[in-house]
């Protein structure tokens, strides 16, 4: 019994108490509209004998009822205290409700009746189909053929004691009482693993109801943690760009999942000057936008300092290096911008290609990164930041390659070349709309395929 009436999954278990209750329910709603027909056939057809037998019913159905109720209270109790039935209220109520229809046959029996047809003729025989029916609903295969045992050993003793006499002769035909009450006790039996298969099958659809339930709940659940997380992310960029004399910068972060790996930020020195960072996490998701927020921290605390833009690099590195795990890295690029100065700063740990746009010449340079990305070793391991010379017109733009690598249903990359021409092609306008006019650009190449990765972009124009 305890493989069944065990239940691991709490949300079975109150399933299962609540099937339990909806059928002590039934049961006691058809006793009770069973013993309201007797009454009202007494008063129509009252009578001495009549009346006896309504009082012998009531005798019966009285304690039964007071049985069912009580067990009716222990199924409230462990639904409400979250627990299960012990396996004694269960086979103790299975034997209860098979003892009624027993009784019912020992004690309402008309007299007139020959004993070995008295177990035959008696209806409240199908009162023992009723319970092995209504057994399904405790959602358990081996009570349903425990009732189904239990109903044949109350029919047999009620037989037995009201005068059957079984018959293992060869001869004795087959619709003789003898062999008819042993045929009822057996078709109880076999009805009672009949209900097993049947209360297996419901068991089998309501675990896999749950289960979808649950996993349904999961996944609203984690939908709502990576939309809190999508906000706090979301929050860590800059909800405004520097007013730069000279300068005019946008930027822009659109990740593939709730959560992304590709930042960008900006700080004001001390000196007044101001960095202006764009770092890419492999990968994308929940893991990759923590690493983005640690490197956010320690970019912010090390460039703070002022050290110069490679030693802030070179400290940023050996931080990230000892909280990154093997197979990841960051790159990373940083630009300082002079107010009303030509001259910018640049030094890319693996983060490549930076596109500059030259409008005298109305060409675009790549520029590769000057080092490996953050995090691969302990000390950064790159040649020193390079100067640019911006004029007017001219622009810096720094984007990570979700921009490059978004394919077509044909699997050809929107490309660094066609990024360029779209850049060239809008050196009019302002970095805001540049940006908005290169990602639509991107989506309509796309033809409709699914962004895989993270979209950054930085511009920084001269003006």
């Amino acid at each position: 019994m305890s493989d069944n009436t065990h239940i691991e999954s709490p949300a079975f278990r109150q399933a299962q108490l609540q099937s339990e209750r909806l059928r002590l329910l039934i049961v006691l709603g058809t006793i009770g509209i069973g013993f309201l027909l007797r009454s009202v056939r007494v008063l129509i057809h009252s009578g001495d004998e009549n009346v006896q037998l309504w009082l012998t019913t009531l005798g019966v159905l009285a304690p039964f009822a007071g049985a069912e109720f009580l067990m009716l209270r222990a199924v409230n109790r462990a639904h409400e205290q979250q627990r299960d039935l012990s396996n004694a209220a269960w086979m103790g109520n299975i034997v209860v409700e098979n003892a009624l229809p027993a009784l019912g046959i020992v004690l309402t029996t008309s007299s007139s009746i020959a004993p070995a047809y008295r177990a035959l003729a008696h209806p409240s025989v199908l009162v023992f189909f009723l319970f092995i029916t209504l057994s399904t609903l405790r959602l358990n295969p081996a009570l349903c053929r425990l009732s189904g045992f239990v109903a044949a050993a109350s029919y047999l003793g009620a037989a037995l004691f009201l005068g059957w006499k079984p018959s293992f002769a060869g001869g004795a035909s087959l619709v003789s009482p003898q062999k008819a009450v042993i045929d009822f006790a057996l078709e109880f039996v076999i009805g009672g693993f009949v209900a097993g298969m049947v209360a297996g099958e419901i068991r089998k659809q309501v675990n896999a109801a749950l289960r979808e339930a649950e996993t349904r709940r999961q996944m609203d659940r984690m939908e709502h943690d990576l939309e809190v997380a999508r906000s706090i992310q979301q929050s860590l960029l800059p909800t405004s760009m520097p007013q730069l004399e000279g300068y005019e910068i946008a930027a822009w972060n659109q990740p593939a999942d709730q959560t992304g790996g590709d930042y960008y930020d900006w700080q004001l020195l001390p000196d007044g000057k101001v960095v202006v960072a764009l770092a890419d996490v492999t990968g994308h998701g929940i893991g990759p936008a923590l690493l983005a927020a640690v490197c956010r921290a320690y970019a912010r605390a090390f460039f703070k300092t002022q050290n110069g833009l490679a030693t802030a690099m070179n400290e940023l590195n050996g931080a990230l290096a000892g909280d990154i795990g093997e197979g990841r890295f960051v790159t990373f690029v940083a630009a300082i911008c002079t107010p009303a100065s030509s001259t910018v700063e640049l030094l890319s740990a693996g983060h490549g290609p930076l596109l500059v746009y030259k409008l005298s010449a109305d060409r675009i340079d790549e520029k590769g990164a000057q080092g490996l990305p953050l995090g691969i070793l302990p000390d950064l391991v790159s040649s020193p930041p390079e100067t640019l010379e911006l004029h007017p017109g001219d622009m810096l733009v720094l984007a990570t390659d979700g921009f490059f690598e978004w394919a077509n249903p044909r699997s050809e990359q929107f490309g660094v070349k066609r990024s360029g021409e779209v850049i060239r092609q809008s050196r009019e306008k302002s970095p805001r709309e540049l940006i908005s006019t290169l990602y639509q650009t991107v989506v309509e190449f796309s033809e409709g395929t699914v962004q895989q990765d993270d979209l950054t972009a930085v511009v920084i124009k001269r003006m």
